[in-house]
């Protein structure tokens, strides 16, 4: 029986030691710019960096109400090289979560998708995290698409130009 304490002792000393040598590689890179509805970001993981994890966070600020598309993609040569993408997540400036992502594929290609649809104007955050599973390099890209929400008013007058344009072809008409 001691020897089996002592075996188990050993093995929690070995687990600990190998949990303090991963260490945090995480980045808070500038902020996203969304001049043109679309921002991209990325990150290059070089080698050495095996065991060590991430949780890198992307910026950015909605002015109105929009829709809000992310996903970030990592490919690696194989399951066991790269980097394993392992969340993908919103959070507003206060660091509340506002939506996790959905894990669309993962191995040799990582893919994580994040459809918000309507957002509020405020400050956000995109967090990918993850880990390095070698010593060689990995890379990620993540993808930021956002549109405009129309103001009930905008439909408004949609509707009343229609309204306007019927009333003018059938005065065309009835003047034929």
């Amino acid at each position: 029986m001691t020897y089996l304490k002592q075996i188990a002792a050993a093995l929690a000393l070995t687990g600990a030691t190998l949990a303090a040598h991963a260490a945090d590689i995480s980045l808070s890179p500038a902020p996203i710019d969304l001049t043109d509805g679309v921002g991209l970001a990325s990150r290059l993981i070089t080698g050495n960096n095996s065991g060590n994890t991430f949780a890198d966070q992307y910026t950015f600020s909605l002015s109105g109400v929009s829709n809000v598309l992310a996903d970030v993609y990592s490919f690696s040569g194989n399951a066991k090289n790269g980097l394993d993408i392992t969340g993908f997540s919103l959070f507003n400036a206060a660091g509340t979560l506002v939506s996790s992502g959905n894990q669309l594929s993962t191995g040799q290609t990582d893919q994580w998708v994040l459809d918000l649809g309507k957002l509020a104007a405020d400050n956000y955050y995109l967090q990918v995290s993850g880990s390095a599973l070698s010593k060689s390099a990995g890379s990620y890209t993540t993808n930021l698409s956002v549109s405009a929400v129309p103001e009930p008013a905008t439909y408004g007058m949609l509707l009343g130009g229609l309204a306007v344009l019927g009333l003018a072809t059938a005065r065309r008409r009835k003047q034929q």
